[in-house]
């Protein structure tokens, strides 16, 4: 059976309300991506499912952990994962025409003849999205307790001295 079934929705069966999903994410749901920027992900996906007549509404709310590199000392640093996306999917009849024309990113169109919605993909990209492109200890002083103390002492070290400089008009 395919690993990737878990991740698609039979819509088609769904009442129309709102549907609930959860979905664990580990290291292994990245297998099929790219290398990741984070190691030993421990996350979870809840989605929201609201099915409406003619299109439906997903709310994925993104939780859990994963180690990072800090940018400045190059330390593993934990952190927490808690964001919330929301995408409209429309049925409609030219689906491939109207996602070329669409200039909306949380807007998507499938076609009529559709049964599954399949958020693999989705889900993928909202745990990215949830870490920051700057990931630090800590942002102004570096004191945090994963902070790698020897590379704060050199960053300080080199670090240009500050001079007083004089106000030449006076």
């Amino acid at each position: 059976m395919n690993k990737d079934r878990e991740y698609e929705i039979a819509f088609v069966g769904l009442k129309p309300g709102v549907h609930e999903f959860n979905y664990p994410v580990d290291d292994t749901f990245f297998e099929g991506y790219q290398k990741q920027e984070f190691s030993n992900c421990q996350s979870h996906v809840k989605l929201l499912l609201e099915k409406n007549n003619g299109f439906m509404l997903l709310k994925f709310e993104v939780g859990g952990i994963v180690q990072v590199n800090c940018d400045r000392c190059g330390n593993n640093l934990p952190f927490d994962l808690f964001d919330e996306f929301r995408i409209t999917v429309k049925i409609v009849d030219e689906p491939d025409m109207m996602n070329e024309q669409e200039e909306d990113p949380d807007v998507y169109y499938i076609s009529k003849g559709e049964t599954h919605l399949h958020v693999k993909d989705w889900i993928y990209e909202f745990v990215n999205l949830s870490i920051p492109m700057q990931k630090t200890c800590s942002y102004e002083n570096m004191e945090g307790p994963f902070c790698n103390k020897a590379a704060k002492d050199l960053l300080l070290k080199l670090e240009p001295e500050k001079k007083e400089q004089e106000n030449p008009g006076t």
